[in-house]
């Protein structure tokens, strides 16, 4: 707590999205809207897969997790998010600032090494089959999962110890829409140079480790796929896959975007934007992607949702 006290500063001013009037209340409904349909998503894919056997596989468990980290990391700084829509300042305490810094690195680390893990599973699928139960037992995937959030707490505990030690003295406007690291490095008013090189080593190595382990486990698919003589066969192949595909894509190509640059090279307006879709964007997608394009996710909707039809014709009649 005394490199806490070291800073005058003792809360500080979120900026938003925009200043400008006539685009608040808009945007407030938009966001209001992603973030329920977000909320609604996430938290029936944990109940679906949680109270259907036939989903109790490794790679449903996986989607569990995401779901769950999905859920809570866009609970982080949405509630805060959507009052600056609403209010004309919108503060918030300095730890409770870092509080949701911390958070915020930790469920996004996670995340990325639990897509990082789902690119693996799908490898081990489709490239080593008779192998798959042994490879991605329940124990082996608890520690893979259990690992992703090692990371995410490691990573976490770096960005925010880092943050601490930097001293805020009379700027708190934060220009952005919660509590990230770069728009934080602005309003220092001690040197971050030690800071950036530690975002840029510990950001580059949770983004470039896992996008090569994803990279390598897709071009083994891919070349295992490309072997099958059946176009079902293939079809079924990529299918599996390109649901995951996309979400990576998304939630790995705006993160990059956001922090695999010098703070001053950049326009922080444009990380803003880069930053609204791996935060608010890629948390509602995810359970549209893997439940919309997935028949097993579709079955077991369908069967739940006559499941709970019956029970209330059946209290009915009785």
């Amino acid at each position: 707590m005394a490199l806490e006290n070291a800073s005058s500063v003792t809360e500080f001013i979120l900026a938003g999205l925009t200043d400008q009037p006539e685009l608040q209340l808009p945007l407030f409904l938009l966001f209001l809207g992603i973030y329920v349909i977000t909320l609604m998503g996430n938290l029936g894919l944990i109940i679906l897969i949680a109270f259907n056997s036939h989903l109790h596989t490794p790679m449903y468990y996986f989607i569990f997790n995401l779901s769950f980290i999905d859920l809570c990391y866009s609970s982080v700084f949405t509630p805060k998010m959507l009052m600056n829509f609403v209010l004309k300042k919108n503060i918030i305490s300095f730890s409770g600032c870092m509080a949701q810094l911390f958070f915020f690195c930790f469920f996004v680390i996670s995340e990325c090494y639990v897509l990082t893990i789902m690119a693996y599973d799908r490898y081990v699928a489709i490239c080593n089959p008779l192998l798959y139960n042994v490879s991605m037992s329940n124990q082996v995937c608890s520690w893979l999962v259990a690992g992703a959030f090692v990371m995410g707490f490691s990573g976490a505990m770096t960005h925010t110890g880092c943050m601490l030690r930097l001293s805020f003295c009379d700027a708190n406007m934060i220009n952005h829409f919660m509590c990230d690291i770069v728009p934080l490095f602005q309003l220092s008013c001690t040197s971050t140079y030690i800071n950036e090189l530690v975002v840029f080593i510990v950001v580059g190595t949770n983004i470039i480790v896992p996008s090569v382990i994803i990279f390598t486990s897709y071009s083994l698919i891919l070349s295992s796929i490309l072997r099958i003589n059946s176009t079902e066969g293939r079809s079924k192949a990529f299918s599996t896959c390109s649901s995951h595909i996309i979400a990576v894509a998304l939630f790995f190509g705006s993160g990059s975007f956001m922090y695999l640059q010098p703070p001053s090279s950049g326009s922080v307006d444009k990380g803003k934007v880069a930053s609204v879709f791996y935060t608010n964007v890629v948390p509602m997608l995810n359970p549209l992607i893997y439940s919309l394009r997935n028949k097993d996710v579709q079955a077991a909707l369908r069967k739940t949702l006559r499941r709970r039809m019956f029970s209330r014709i059946g209290t009915g009649f009785s």
